[in-house]
C-alpha cells in the first residue's frame, strides 16, 4: 500500500516533481500547458480521488477545475511524445543500466 500522501509533502517535493514535469512535458510548445501539466501531476499523487478532475482541483491551491479539465480532455497537444518520455523514466526506474 502506498503511504498518505498530503499537499505538504508533495510542496517538500516541488522541485524533484518540477525536475520531473520538465523532462515529461517538455513536448510541450506553451509554458502555461506545461503548467497544467505539473497541477494535474500533483493532484494525481495526492490522496483522495483521481479519476475525477473536480477532486484534484478542489486539493491543488492552485486547482482550477475548468483549465485543468481543459487541460486533460481539450487540449490539442500531442500526448505520444508524453506518453514516450514517462515510459523511459518507469523502464529506467525499474530496470537500471548496471
Amino acid at each position: 500500500m502506498l503511504p498518505f500522501v498530503d499537499l505538504g509533502g508533495i510542496e517538500q517535493l516541488r522541485a524533484s516533481l518540477g525536475e520531473f514535469v520538465a523532462e515529461v512535458f517538455g513536448s510541450l510548445k506553451r509554458k502555461d500547458q506545461r503548467g497544467w501539466g505539473d497541477r494535474y501531476l500533483r493532484g494525481l499523487t495526492l490522496d483522495g480521488r483521481r479519476k475525477s478532475i473536480q477532486p484534484m482541483a478542489e486539493r491543488l491551491p492552485d486547482g482550477d477545475m475548468q483549465a485543468l479539465q481543459q487541460f486533460v480532455s481539450q487540449s490539442w497537444w500531442d500526448h505520444t511524445p508524453v506518453l514516450r518520455a514517462v515510459a523511459s523514466k518507469a523502464c529506467a526506474a525499474i530496470a537500471p543500466e548496471a
